[in-house]
Formats: structure tokens, sequence, C-alpha cells
């Protein structure tokens, strides 16, 4: 009987395609995840490119002015204006508000989804394993989307961080010296969390999900979410005080979040303490030169 219910031989080559898909979580996961992942770096690009058009100062803005300006909907291109051009604090806070949060949502998925991918898959291998006994299994995109519903409220204060710095600053310009402070502390809270033992151990999580998978394995799909949302809280506390550096660089600077996502990957896959501490390192010196220029400034000012 099963022999016969795997049987798609009478369809098409799309209805082969379409059913080998959904009889196979692993592949249908692969699909969705990487096409989100490369949908929101499509997204923030367009958006990047936006952005050095109409000169938001962000370092690189003359690389990504010679790349091509693809056409947009109208949408699309109210939404990079809500994002990337400072608005008063009037009627359209709650738009922009609203704008800012799917953008720093973009930007968890573009940089911090990539570092789950471990996770991921050992859920699918575990998955695998039950299927094969005939025990009930849960689509692995139930314990995607927990993990996603933790960055997506850890992007509501990320905006409510970005309306705050921009409504303290004068102007909207890299160097001012409000944005210049505001990114100077960012920089040290990183730079100071990257030595602290709650970094270390939600990098000790991150980087064994086997032990948490397993022993918390379920056949409820509210249960799978709540394993996804257990092992994104892991993974914010890992890089929470990394996403801060985008204060300090620039919200859109593409090549910074690229930088920030490849780090995550690396420091989640190596055992050693050294990049963690490097980093630390490199951004507390960061730190303290940037707030030093920026008060500097903000005197002769």
């Amino acid at each position: 009987m099963t022999g016969h219910q795997d049987d798609f031989s009478h369809l098409d080559r799309a209805g082969r395609a379409a059913a080998d898909i959904a009889r196979n979580p692993r592949l249908t996961v692969n699909i969705v995840v990487g096409a989100g992942i490369a949908l929101a770096w499509l997204l923030l690009a367009a958006m990047a490119i936006r952005g050095a058009d109409i000169g938001i100062g962000t370092p690189g803005d003359a690389l990504l002015r010679s790349l091509p300006r693809l056409p947009l909907p109208d949408f699309l291109e109210r939404f990079f204006v809500l994002c990337l051009s400072p608005a008063p604090l009037d009627g359209n806070l709650g738009l922009r508000a609203l704008a800012l949060t799917v953008m720093w949502f973009l930007m968890a998925v573009a940089a911090m989804l990539p570092s789950a991918a471990p996770m991921i898959r050992t859920y699918c291998e575990i998955a695998d394993t039950a299927r094969v006994k005939g025990e009930p299994v849960i689509h692995p995109l139930v314990l995607v989307a927990g993990y996603l519903s933790v960055w997506l409220a850890a992007s509501l204060l990320f905006s409510a961080l970005t309306l705050a710095a921009h409504a303290s600053a004068a102007s909207n310009e890299i160097f001012d010296p409000v944005l210049g402070v505001a990114g100077g502390v960012a920089l040290l809270v990183a730079g100071l969390y990257q030595f602290s033992s709650l970094k270390e151990a939600c990098l000790r999580k991150c980087r064994n999900p086997f032990s948490i998978l397993f022993s918390n394995w379920s056949a409820r799909a509210i249960r799978v979410f709540r394993l996804g949302m257990e092992q994104g809280l892991w993974c914010l506390g890992c890089c929470w005080a990394l996403m801060l550096v985008m204060f300090a660089v620039g919200v859109m600077n593409v090549f910074w979040m690229a930088l920030i996502g490849l780090f995550t990957l690396i420091e989640k896959q190596t055992a050693s303490r050294l990049p963690t501490r490097l980093a630390g390192a490199i951004l507390l010196v960061w730190a303290a030169a940037l707030l030093v220029v920026s008060l500097s400034v903000g005197e002769i000012r």
C-alpha cells in the first residue's frame, strides 16, 4: 500500500517534481530557507543602492552607485523611503516604525538564518530517523518559524533604537556627533559582550544543537515551534550585540552586514574562543576611537 501511495508515475514531470518536494521535508525546507535568504539579500541590496543614490552617507556608497538600479514596484519604493529617510515624529511614525521593523527582520534573515543551517539540518536528520521508524514528524518549517519569531521580536527593539537615535540627532549625516556617540556606545557594548560568560554559554548551545533537539523531541507542532523559539533565543544571545555594530557603520551597510553574517557563521562552527575574543578587542578599540572623535566634533560645534 505504501508503495502504491508513493507511485507518481502517472503524473507529468511537473507533478512528479511537486510530489517529490511534498514528501521530502528536507528538500522543502532547503528551498524555502534558501529562497528566503536570497530574497532578503536582494531586497537589502536594492535598498542599499537606493540609499547610495540619495546620499545617506554609508561607507561603500561609491561602489553601490555603480551597480545597476532595477525598476521596483511603488510599494517597495515607499518602503525604502520610510527606512532610509529619517522623518520627524509625526503621523507617519507608525508606518516608519513598521518599515524599520521589516528592514531589521530582513537583516536578521539575511545575516543570521544562514548560521542556523546546522541546527535546521540536525532537526531534519533526527526527523528522518523518526520517519523511518514510522513515528509522526512535525515539518522543519515549524521549527524555522519559531526561530524567526524571536528575531522578529528583536527587530521591534532594534527599530525602536533606530528611531530613538535619529530623533536625537541634529542631522542624518554619518558624522553627526549624536549618531557617532550612539555608534560608539553600541560598539562598546558589543565589544564588552564578546568577553561575557553569557555570550560563551549561548555559543555552546548554538554549537551543539543535537542534545537540545533530541532531548526535547516532540510530535506536537506547538512544542516544535517553542523549540525553534528556544534555539532562536540562544542565537539572539550570541548575536544581538553584533547587530548593534550596524549603528556605527550605517544600518544599510550591506558589506558590514555580510561580514557580520560570515563572522557569526564562523564563530558558531569554531570551538576556539579566539575569534570571539579577537572581535571583542577590535570592537573596543574602535569604540574608543569613535567616541573620542564624536565628542571632539560635538565640542567644536
